[in-house]
């Protein structure tokens, strides 16, 4: 697993820019967004998340690496359906994940472009699979791409951290708040969600 190249460099213009980053990146010095360098299962785990708590994620993710003997797509389409939904996959996630799977071994999605392609246009190829909408199309490009400026302000774990820290909710000031961010909006969300959350993100 290995972080950002630009981790550092971030760290350093968000803690100038921005007094209470520079205190949550104080509070987690040894800490960083990390890359498992596996479409794959950043994918797969983004639809395990959607419009579920992070607890009930963890625990149907951890199931389900139970379940199989690797994340490869070919892998998760041996298991039968009945079995998914034993450890609490919803039908509709089951079969957003399956055309993930298909996906990769049609060779619909060209993984040797990716690095150089725009943030838009990765987005726009993933959300054209059924069950990857821009939430699950930003995590994989924060978590998987380590795209250095995605601000994912759809995301309730992000929103509720700015609420607490810094006292608002309005998207326009949100807005207004990330050109302080810019351009490392990515490494911004990552301490924010760090913030609330009791350990690091992973997908």
């Amino acid at each position: 697993m290995t972080p950002p190249f630009y981790w550092q460099d971030a760290k350093n213009h968000l803690a100038q820019r921005d007094p209470k980053l520079a205190q949550l990146i104080l509070a987690y010095p040894y800490e960083a967004l990390l890359n498992l360098h596996n479409p794959f299962y950043t994918l797969t785990r983004a639809i395990v998340g959607q419009q579920i708590s992070v607890k009930a994620a963890d625990s149907i993710w951890h199931r389900l690496e139970n379940l199989l003997e690797s994340f490869r797509p070919e892998c998760y389409l041996e298991i039968k359906v009945e079995e998914l939904k034993l450890i609490g996959l919803s039908r509709q996630k089951i079969n957003y994940i399956s055309n993930i799977a298909h996906s990769f071994l049609e060779e619909k999605l060209t993984q040797d472009l990716w690095q150089d392609m725009e943030d838009d246009a990765v987005a726009e190829q993933l959300m054209k699979i059924k069950g990857i909408g821009i939430w699950t199309a930003q995590m994989f490009l924060i978590f998987h791409l380590h795209r250095p400026n995605i601000l994912p302000l759809s995301d309730l774990g992000l929103l509720n951290s700015i609420k607490q820290i810094y006292g608002i909710e309005n998207k326009t000031e949100i807005l207004k708040l990330a050109k302080n961010w810019n351009p490392y909006c990515t490494v911004a969300t990552w301490y924010l969600w760090r913030s609330i959350d009791p350990q690091t993100i992973q997908y």
